[in-house]
């Protein structure tokens, strides 16, 4: 009985590779050009993504640039254990964490919002108007935004001199250790709101529109309407951003806080990857910022993995 039943397992085997085979001729017979078009995506992340991983090897090194990988000397965790050991490991870790949550709490909402709100727009050429003008800092680059930022929060800057008519101080809110935080968050959402608010509005465009002709013939307003059929309607959207925006948690670019801190506000302002450019470009830490950066990743992964498995539990919404 056992031979027997071994025969058909491999039998079975047999079969279905053929089978997944064919089947993938068949699928690429038919779908042939974007099997191509996949191929300068895959190079993009095998050249750009995956190669580079083998350089993380440094972290477990005193990488010296002359010995390259195979020559520099193995020192285990150390570069790890040092990074801990400094003053700068629990301040680097809790701005990135404060900031990040500021963001997810104030920005992550945001393009949603403005998506229920353009939505219930019914002027086309004023919705147009407003999407337009939304969309536009998102294609300033970063560099300049940075630089409007800063000179309309310097002491004698617009917003400054605007916020002092309300009675708050005039000084560069770029140099407290508070409202960088607010500026930072803030200019986030003025340049990623628009865009932001695309996969919203595409998702609600989808909407069968019987549904809300149904909802006002028995007598549902507009709230009403946004409440139980609007926003049903973008909650798996919600949920798979809001999963891959946590998984970037520990990684704010580290090109927005350099273009924007100075040594005044590191108290608040100095995080992970603004300290890993530190280390690493300007001190020539290589091995320190690598296991940094490595020590970054790891957590990353982990709050991914946990996003995930706390919405496919609780909302019924996951990535896989």
């Amino acid at each position: 009985m056992t031979i027997a039943a071994s025969a058909t397992k491999k039998k079975g085997r047999s079969k279905a590779g053929p089978g997944l085979w064919k089947r993938l001729r068949v699928d690429y017979a038919k779908h042939k050009w974007i099997y191509w078009m996949m191929v300068p995506v895959m190079i993009y992340y095998i050249v750009f993504l995956y190669f580079p991983m083998a350089g993380q090897v440094i972290a477990f090194q005193d990488y010296r640039p002359a010995k390259g990988i195979l020559g520099s000397d193995w020192v285990g965790l150390e570069n790890f254990i040092d990074f801990f050991k400094s003053p700068f490991a629990f301040r680097t870790i809790r701005n990135t964490i404060m900031i990040s949550l500021f963001e997810i709490l104030v920005g992550f909402p945001a393009p949603i919002i403005l998506a229920l709100l353009l939505n219930e727009v019914r002027c086309k050429p004023f919705k147009s108007v407003a999407q337009t003008v939304s969309y536009l800092p998102h294609f300033v680059s970063l560099v300049v935004a940075c630089g409007i930022v800063v000179d309309f929060v310097a002491s004698d800057g617009l917003i400054t001199h605007f916020l002092s008519l309300f009675g708050f101080e005039t000084q560069n809110l770029l140099s407290n250790k508070v409202s960088y935080i607010v500026v930072y968050v803030l200019s986030g959402i003025w340049k990623n709101i628009g865009w932001g608010s695309i996969i919203y509005l595409a998702t609600l465009a989808g909407v069968d529109q019987s549904l809300y002709e149904a909802a006002a013939i028995d007598g549902a307003g507009r709230f009403q309407q946004i409440r139980h059929i609007t926003f049903p309607a973008l909650i798996p959207i919600i949920s798979i951003q809001l999963i891959m925006r946590i998984g970037q948690m520990m990684s704010m670019g580290a090109e927005k806080t350099i273009l924007l801190y100075s040594p005044v506000v590191f108290e608040t302002a100095d995080t992970i990857a603004s300290y890993v450019y530190r280390v690493g470009i300007q001190e020539q830490s290589y091995s320190l910022a690598t296991a940094v950066g490595m020590f970054n990743s790891v957590i990353n992964l982990s709050l991914v993995y946990f996003a995930n498995w706390f919405s496919r539990k609780y909302v019924k919404e996951s990535l896989w």
